[in-house]
């Protein structure tokens, strides 16, 4: 692939997003932020140990204090290498003595605190047996937007890798479909992902004929018949960034209601992706685009929500779906991938990552949309 590399993320980049989370965690009332190893402590800091085990790592983030990484002594020397920490205090202790004691010291005794969700609960009972007063909320529901809205770098990097995805499609339509298993086709999809620039595959869903009626089909050694629908949906990360994208293809020439449905379908993520703009709540996607799906009469069919954030992980805040009121913002990043699905017959879903510009939405996957045919 051509193209620049994007730059990589300075320690000043991780201090002005630990800033940011201190102060969002002020304005939603808490007394700070635990975070925990995964998507949020690599985000904030560039951080990721090289195993994550029983021994506490937590990131200490408050109003009016500098950041504080509890790390044991014997990962302190990788900590200490990591891109954000210049922006941070180490704080280590060793083996045989109490992590939650040195923890606590930073804490307000009677704080509410936004804690990681994949914190392991050992973790969380030991802070709270060391701190009776405290109490905690998931950062999803406390601060569900933290990573939601991208800079400018991020944007690259989430480009990138939807560039990516979609080079991985232009190659995969090429391949042998019909005679070969799913499996196989998966495999290709996976190989196609590192060899333009995945460091890590997430998902590689080829679901042939019925299967396509099952939105999250587990891989098997069903084989590709001639005449069968296929639905593709694959990604992973790049640079640290997340690719998604979904397209349905078909073997040989496609039957009447075969073309219908994917014509709705493709149609229906067209109006999804019409509804994007500043302001406009995040269930207002969803419903443009059922709306398209439900007057053709496929209501029924249309079983899951339009779509979902996407950035460190591929799956994240914000979901385009009913009840969902927050309104969308310049560099949020979301998937629009409608789908009718049909039991023990077909299924289609056609999905781009988009983001919000000033004006409207900008897709970040850009292969045609319509029916393609492979062999």
């Amino acid at each position: 692939m051509t193209g620049s590399t994007p730059a990589p993320f300075t320690a000043d980049d991780y201090r002005a997003r630990m800033e940011r989370a201190a102060r969002a965690a002020a304005d939603a009332g808490l007394a700070g932020l635990l975070v925990a190893p995964g998507p949020d402590l690599v985000w904030l800091t560039g951080y990721t140990p090289t195993a994550i085990t029983e021994r506490l790592t937590l990131l200490v983030l408050a109003p009016g204090q500098d950041p504080v990484l509890v790390v044991p002594t014997l990962e302190a020397p990788d900590a200490a290498h990591a891109t954000g920490a210049p922006a941070l205090t180490l704080r280590d202790w060793t083996d045989g003595k109490d992590p939650y004691a040195a923890t606590a010291a930073l804490l307000d005794p009677g704080g509410r605190f936004g804690i990681s969700d994949n914190a392991w609960a050992m973790h969380l009972l030991g802070l709270q047996k060391a701190l009776p007063g405290t109490s905690y909320a998931s950062l999803t529901d406390a601060l569900p937007m933290l990573r939601a809205v991208k800079d400018a770098a991020e944007l690259e990097l989430l480009a990138a890798a939807g560039a990516a995805a979609d080079a991985t499609f232009e190659e995969i339509r090429k391949v042998p479909f019909g005679g070969r298993r799913e499996s196989e086709v998966a495999a290709d999809l996976a190989d196609l992902l590192r060899r333009f620039g995945h460091d890590q595959v997430d998902f590689t869903i080829v679901a042939s004929g019925p299967n396509g009626a099952n939105p999250h089909h587990e891989v098997g050694d069903r084989v590709i018949e001639r005449g069968d629908m296929v639905v593709l949906d694959f990604g992973g990360l790049k640079d640290g960034y997340g690719s998604d994208t979904s397209r349905t293809v078909h073997v040989g020439g496609p039957t009447d209601e075969e073309r219908r449905v994917h014509d709705l379908v493709r149609e229906a993520q067209e109006a999804g992706f019409r509804a994007v703009r500043p302001g406009v709540a995040c269930q207002e996607v969803d419903r443009a685009a059922r709306k398209v799906i439900a007057d053709a009469g496929y209501g029924e069919y249309f079983i899951h929500r339009t779509g979902h954030g996407i950035g460190v992980t591929t799956h994240e805040p914000p979901y385009m779906i009913e009840g969902e009121e927050r309104p969308l913002v310049p560099g949020m990043c979301f998937s629009v991938e409608p789908g009718v699905y049909l039991p023990s017959r077909f299924g289609v879903r056609i999905e781009d990552i988009v983001t919000v510009t000033e004006d409207g939405g900008r897709r970040l996957n850009d292969t045609t949309r319509d029916m393609v045919i492979v062999d």
